[in-house]
């Protein structure tokens, strides 16, 4: 057993009294990280967001240089609404060797391990960096890490991999899906429902634009990676939501497609975006138009997250190996922000304490076990990178 358990425990159950679901502000739980951090020695900036209510946070131990490693996670949790849970969620409670509360796997545990060997790294001369990125709004749809991979790239800053603790049961995972979330909007024009033809109704063309991507859906089947790793092998679309109109007897003037795309390759995803956009240009705008000049078809863009490639080559893979044992990497089904680090011109694996299966849900918990776990490998890659070892 790690020596470092105790200390992980207590500042994981200071993480979980952070209720920072991601419609709400983070930035108590990112200055505690980063006051934790600062004490050890290390460099912290705090990147705020337009808002101002969130943060993310980069803190670095050792010699400034490229090269470094990342230890990435969110600091973002999923709300607990309309979930019945046996103890108040952010008020941390161990049980039988269990650690219960909201974010203890997903992904805070992964957080406290890093924070708790901190120390250790900071007393040892590294040869190369170890950076700490703790991001917000991974959940809806990795805004935090998207703004932090932009600020590296402006400073130059060229690390050579990320260590993303997302739980995977201290597995590596080496790939997966990326994830497009859109929310498509229809403005048409209202009337009385006895005379269809003298309004435009939006809800009938939102139902066209869904039937368009549901054929699209179909066809992406047939573009499936010879020797595909993901499960299923193709890239899925996903229709989340369909509302519009206020009453059954009134021409709807307003509708709302909010849609998912999961590519596993970038060409299916600019084959959708291509194949739709011109459905909305060449055929359902001018119909619209016809009788509604002002008649207007919105595509918002919620979040692109490319997914995480496998690579041959994966010194990030080869080293969490070193540091765990494990023997092969999987991919996943989830989507994380492994994918715009690896863009970055990082390696990059997810490995991290927890099952994904306890993830979001009611008693969400994360095994002592794996926690410990997770600090072994993490006081490894200290001694890894350790210039006197």
């Amino acid at each position: 057993m790690s020596s470092r358990l105790p200390d992980a425990t207590r500042i994981l159950e200071d993480l979980i009294g952070y209720p920072t679901i991601s419609a709400d502000s983070n930035l108590e739980m990112i200055i505690h990280m980063a006051n934790r951090l600062y004490d050890v020695g290390a460099h912290v900036e705090i990147f705020h967001d337009q808002s101002g209510t969130k943060a993310n946070l980069f803190a670095t131990i050792g010699p400034e240089r490229d090269g470094g490693i990342v230890l990435s996670g969110h600091s973002d949790v999923v709300p607990v609404a309309d979930q019945t849970w046996s103890s108040d969620p952010f008020r941390m409670v161990e049980r039988d060797g269990l650690l219960y509360g909201r974010g203890t796997c997903d992904m805070k545990g992964f957080l406290a391990a890093a924070l708790a060997v901190a120390p250790d790294y900071a007393a040892r001369d590294l040869r190369r960096p170890i950076h700490f990125a703790f991001t917000h709004d991974e959940e809806v749809g990795c805004v935090g890490a998207q703004d932090l991979v932009a600020e590296l790239q402006k400073r130059d800053l060229n690390p050579a991999m990320a260590i993303i603790g997302e739980p995977t049961a201290m597995q590596i995972v080496e790939g997966h899906k990326g994830c497009c979330e859109y929310s498509t909007h229809f403005h048409g024009l209202e009337g009385h429902g006895s005379a269809p033809d003298r309004g435009v109704n939006a809800v009938e063309y939102a139902v066209a634009y869904v039937t368009r991507l549901l054929e699209l859906s179909a066809a992406l089947k047939h573009r499936a990676p010879v020797g595909g790793l993901f499960e299923p092998p193709w890239t899925t679309i996903n229709i989340g939501r369909l509302a519009g109109g206020v009453a059954h007897n009134v021409i709807a003037n307003h509708a709302e497609v909010d849609w998912e795309m999961r590519p596993v390759q970038d060409s299916d995803a600019e084959f959708v975006k291509a194949k739709i956009a011109n459905y909305c240009n060449d055929i359902l705008l001018p119909q619209m138009q016809t009788t509604y000049p002002d008649a207007a078809i919105t595509t918002y863009v919620v979040g692109e997250v490319p997914g995480l490639e496998p690579m041959e080559d994966n010194a990030a893979r080869r080293l969490v190996a070193e540091l765990t044992g494990a023997n092969g990497a999987e991919v996943a089904a989830f989507g994380t922000e492994a994918g715009l680090f690896q863009r970055m011109g990082m390696s990059a694996v997810l490995c991290g304490p927890g099952s994904i299966e306890q993830a979001h849900k009611a008693d969400e918990f994360l095994a002592m076990e794996q926690l410990d776990s997770c600090l072994d490998m993490l006081e490894r890659l200290g001694e890894r990178v350790d210039a006197r070892v």
